[in-house]
């Protein structure tokens, strides 16, 4: 893989979505926060289906306190791990509120000090809510950046490391959702629709299909 195949694949990626974003509902940092949160070993859908019962009642870190910890879970409960998510959240809305002015953060120190966001989730953050060219590395895109040599390793680190150092300036704000809806929709795990695939001819996967 070398850095004109990188071009050509975000060139056909952009062209093939030219405006990215997550499938996350949100309009606030805050809604866009609590989504992340509620969406480890969940899917987009389950979380937007919780959330469009919580947000009218509850979109800011102050109203969801007012709710409490077991006023939250009734919102939730449809969501794994929900318990746990809602103690986190509670404890996150309790931090915005007492040092932030009730705002979410926009720098990853602060971020990585909320309870339970981790390097991943500030990624997000700062990439979807705050514009900044980061790239939240999960399952997908480690899959696809290993599949297809644009950024391999062995970790999401080293692989985070190699699309910052790889991916061209002019692609990375947007690359974090590219990878993840390619991966998402095209470049699945155990069936890969190479076939159907726009960077099919650039991608060094050795066993592609036909799909």
């Amino acid at each position: 893989m070398n850095a004109q195949k990188r071009y050509e694949i975000f060139c056909r990626l952009r062209d093939s979505m030219p405006e990215p974003t997550t499938e996350l509902n949100w309009h606030t940092p805050f809604e866009l926060l609590t989504a992340v949160l509620l969406s480890a070993q969940a899917t987009d859908v389950g979380v937007n289906k919780a959330t469009a019962r919580l947000f009218p009642v509850a979109n800011t870190p102050q109203a969801i306190l007012d709710l409490g910890v077991e006023g939250l879970k009734e919102y939730i409960k449809t969501i794994g791990l929900y318990n746990s998510k809602a103690e986190n959240l509670i404890k996150t809305c309790h931090i915005l509120v007492e040092q932030h002015d009730g705002q979410v953060p926009r720098t990853r120190r602060e971020l990585e000090a909320l309870p339970g966001v981790g390097r991943k989730t500030a990624n997000v953050i700062l990439n979807t809510a705050f514009g900044e060219p980061t790239i939240a590395v999960d399952t997908h895109i480690f899959r696809v950046s290993n599949r297809t040599r644009i950024a391999p390793g062995k970790n999401v680190v080293e692989v985070e490391e190699k699309l910052m150092r790889h991916v061209p300036r002019e692609f990375r704000k947007d690359a974090h959702h590219w990878l993840i809806l390619h991966g998402r929709y095209t470049c699945m795990a155990r069936k890969p629709r190479c076939g159907s695939c726009v960077i099919e001819d650039l991608c060094e996967y050795q066993d592609k299909t036909e799909l």
